[in-house]
């Protein structure tokens, strides 16, 4: 992990901290953020060394969206330079989402646009202190919604209330966007890091293949068909009680002991 990476990675106990390095730009996404974003996020899937991952942005800003200023600077050339960043923040987004370990976001100030508040949707469980703030704000500029907020907004908070944000840009404050849905907690700021960071290494010390197989079933049963979730999770309840976890999880209740879970694949 070097200083001056747009993206720092670092795995340690089981927890990926996997931060936006630009606080000067407001974390703000341009070419090289968004590359090594998405080198990182492919990299820690399948890395049986990461059980829960924590993202963040470096400084007071969670992240402010995608860099105006780069931008600006792409002139005529600025709509070739966007397919480019919105597939590389499309595959971001799908890639949190589709890795097995759980994806805490610890959020401070900004999270705006499909860079902020799109990370934070695509996150499994989001951390916010007292001064987050979350606005869409595409149409603002002209734009639509990116980073797959178009699928994980109305699934976070409902159809109607999505298309209002959508559409009319209000900023929303940390305990508002709780009761919306898009937060599960909001602590003071200065606690935000620990406390995302407490969750995370509990999650890390957790049944790896039961979280993987939860996570995995709840995105995907937002948009499936009610007969298909229930044959789903009727397979995954079958193969998840053959691993050594699920034993140790019995066993632990049967005995009112703690369960003490390792690395454990699903059974096939």
């Amino acid at each position: 992990m070097t200083e001056d990476r747009p993206v720092q990675l670092e795995v340690r106990d089981g927890v990926a901290h996997l931060t936006l390095n630009r606080p000067e730009q407001s974390n703000a996404l341009n070419a090289a953020l968004l590359a090594a974003l998405l080198q990182d996020v492919r990299s820690l899937q399948g890395d049986p060394s990461v059980r829960a991952v924590l993202l963040s942005g470096a400084g007071k800003t969670f992240c402010g969206g995608g860099d105006v200023r780069e931008f600006a600077s792409k002139g005529e050339d600025l709509p070739a330079h966007l397919v480019v960043l919105t597939e590389q923040l499309g595959e971001i987004a799908k890639g949190l989402v589709h890795l097995d370990a759980p994806v805490i976001a610890a959020v401070r100030g900004a999270a705006t646009g499909g860079g902020g508040l799109g990370l934070a949707c695509a996150a499994d469980i989001v951390v916010a202190g007292e001064s987050a703030r979350f606005m869409l704000g595409a149409t603002r500029v002209g734009m639509a919604p990116d980073a797959g907020l178009t699928f994980t907004l109305p699934r976070l908070i409902g159809l109607r209330a999505a298309l209002d944000l959508a559409l009319t840009n209000p900023m929303l404050g940390a305990h508002e966007a709780r009761e919306l849905g898009l937060v599960g907690r909001v602590v003071p700021d200065e606690e935000v890091h620990d406390h995302a960071l407490t969750l995370a290494t509990a999650l890390a010390s957790g049944p790896a293949a039961s979280q993987a197989e939860t996570k995995r079933l709840l995105w995907a049963g937002a948009g499936a068909a009610f007969d298909a979730v229930l044959d789903d999770e009727a397979a995954t309840v079958s193969r998840l009680s053959g691993t050594a976890d699920s034993r140790e999880g019995l066993a632990a209740v049967i005995e009112r002991r703690p369960a003490v879970y390792g690395r454990d694949e699903v059974a096939p």
